[in-house]
């Protein structure tokens, strides 16, 4: 099969699973418009691991790893398979890149992945492994890493970063707050980076970024993002997934690397 795109998307908060508004909406129709995966594989920042793990489960659980929401939201189950094989081959590849790479059959999805796939794979019915974030990744590292899993993307595997693009929640405010001039301005800078695929941009924003500190005090929630990019083909058309800013302060704007014209135009 063809090379499938890589993504970046801007999970939110886990209500995101209940509330799908434009963001949903937009990875809905991406879902709908893809070429059928093979498989999935995420990088979340809500597992965090000393050196790098790979999710082996056949039947991986659905992780509520949240708390104060509302009862429906514990409720909700995303029954995707998982694929060791394909983890296994994942694991490969790190380990060819000098990385260690353990496999972890006992963890199950995180709502960093389970609720943008609820959206984008409804059906549940596309298998799902995870790649832990490492303590310590920087974002040359990311790239790096998404860099060394790019061959899965012409073996079926869509591969994804969820995070989120702007993550103040010390500034959190109620969901229809108007959005906070530094997002703004933040979210263009970045929004110019992505469509451009530029490395070094990408890579060092959270250093060059106009409020980048406070856009994200702490990187985790970024670093997908450059884990995303590094995995697509430096020449990759770009398409920009709009999503709003939601409680003053969160970005809900996603990129898709390496496939363009699924929205009716194409950014680069």
């Amino acid at each position: 099969m063809k090379r499938l795109p890589s993504l970046f998307v801007s999970h939110g908060a886990p209500t995101w699973a209940l509330e799908p508004g434009v963001a949903g909406a937009h990875l809905a129709r991406l879902g709908r418009s893809i070429e059928a995966p093979r498989a999935v594989l995420v990088m979340s920042p809500h597992w965090i691991t000393r050196g790098l793990a790979l999710t082996g489960a056949a039947t991986p659980k659905t992780i509520h790893d949240f708390g104060g929401f509302p009862d429906e939201l514990y409720r909700l189950q995303y029954p995707a398979p998982g694929h060791p094989q394909l983890a296994r081959a994942a694991g490969q590849l790190l380990e060819a890149a000098g990385h260690r790479v353990a496999l972890d059959d006992q963890r199950g999805l995180d709502h960093g992945a389970w609720v943008p796939l609820m959206h984008l794979f409804p059906k549940a019915d596309v298998p799902v492994f995870q790649l832990s974030m490492p303590v310590g990744l920087d974002a040359p590292s990311a790239w790096q890493l998404g860099e060394a899993l790019a061959p899965l993307a012409g073996d079926g595997v869509l591969i994804v970063g969820s995070g989120s693009l702007t993550h103040n929640l010390y500034e959190i405010g109620p969901p229809d707050a108007a959005p906070e001039p530094y997002v703004i301005e933040f979210v263009e800078w970045m929004r110019a980076a992505a469509v451009a695929l530029e490395r070094e941009r990408i890579t060092h924003a959270l250093e060059r970024a106009p409020h980048a500190r406070r856009a994200h005090p702490t990187p985790d929630h970024y670093l997908p993002l450059p884990f995303a990019a590094g995995a697509a083909a430096l020449d990759a058309p770009v398409e920009v997934l709009p999503g709003g800013i939601t409680h003053g302060m969160l970005s809900m704007e996603s990129y898709l690397f390496g496939q363009a014209d699924l929205f009716g135009q194409a950014n680069r």
